[in-house]
């Protein structure tokens, strides 16, 4: 009886740690007025993280809520409503995915009664890819991802009669780019002068490049510079104030490129590229090791089939 009652015990307590584990601890963090967002860990999906790696937004305008991304799973975008709640009662209006990632849009489902947009191209690839996303996560985040249902977009951005959002005295313009996807949009919040720049910035966190054009890139990366905002908000990352961010990710991108370029040039094996040392400026940027490989297993072959045409 007493051996049946310690795995009773065991049984009961393991219960209550998984139901507890389950918990992202999402604090919203305001940035601006009314504007709000949450700070993903700097580190690849995991069990222990859940797959809280990237920043989402809100705004709290007189007319309802904006939320920009939702998240990787259905537990992170039910939790993210339950701390938008904390700060405001106001229907949720419209949600905004800004790119096709998993880690921006798997949440979708916890905002059931609101619009949520997406460019044709993102809205597509969800579409069509969602389900897959699921399971890749399901893999790497475990119990995390249990479920989660995938809610694809509602409404095009490109039908969009101008490049704006409007919602109480808050007028988003919508930056249409490319270079992180084949789809990425900014949003500029002229009124609070915020700028939501999603995964075209990785601050302090180095890029994850598998549908990367890095041409594009730093090309939008340089749109972006010339935009007027007080508070730039990046998809990974801390929250910056002048656009160091954005000469970071740009410098980084021109350092990959170079290498890869260089590398293809002198015939180097992939294994001979990951020995190359790093320059200090980026040795210590959290994730260096794993997206820089990532990036040279994904990227190289373009550079050596370019070198053959």
């Amino acid at each position: 009886m007493k051996f049946f009652n310690q795995l009773l015990f065991l049984s009961l307590f393991s219960t209550v740690l998984f139901a507890n584990d389950y918990n992202y601890n999402l604090k919203p963090e305001k940035i601006a007025e009314n504007t709000y967002v949450f700070i993903g860990k700097k580190e690849f999906f995991n069990v222990k993280n859940g797959g809280d790696i990237s920043n989402s937004a809100f705004i709290v305008t007189q007319d309802g809520v904006i939320v920009i991304d939702t998240g990787s799973s259905s537990k992170y975008g039910e939790q993210m409503l339950k701390s938008i709640r904390t700060i405001t009662s106001k229907p949720i209006v419209t949600v905004i995915n800004t790119h096709h990632h998993p880690d921006h849009f798997l949440g979708n489902s916890a905002f059931k009664d609101s619009e949520i947009l997406a460019t044709k191209y993102t809205k597509k690839d969800i579409v069509d890819n969602g389900d897959l996303y699921i399971g890749n996560l399901f893999n790497l985040t475990y119990k995390w991802m249990q479920d989660t249902k995938l809610k694809a977009p509602t409404k095009e951005l490109d039908e969009l009669k101008d490049k704006y959002i409007n919602l109480g005295k808050h007028k988003l313009k919508v930056i249409y780019l490319e270079g992180h996807t084949s789809s990425d949009i900014a949003l500029y919040d002229e009124y609070t002068k915020t700028l939501f720049a999603s995964d075209l910035i990785f601050y302090n966190r180095v890029a994850a490049t598998p549908h990367a054009n890095i041409e594009n890139w730093i090309k939008a990366l340089e749109d972006l510079r010339k935009v007027d905002f007080k508070v730039l908000v990046p998809g990974h990352g801390p929250i910056s104030t002048g656009r160091e961010s954005i000469d970071q990710m740009k410098r980084y991108l021109i350092y990959l490129d170079k290498t890869l370029k260089d590398s293809a040039e002198q015939g180097l094996s992939v294994y001979e590229i990951l020995q190359l040392p790093k320059p200090v400026e980026f040795a210590n940027l959290a994730m260096i090791e794993d997206e820089f490989e990532r990036s040279v297993i994904n990227l190289y072959p373009k550079y050596e089939n370019a070198l053959m045409k």
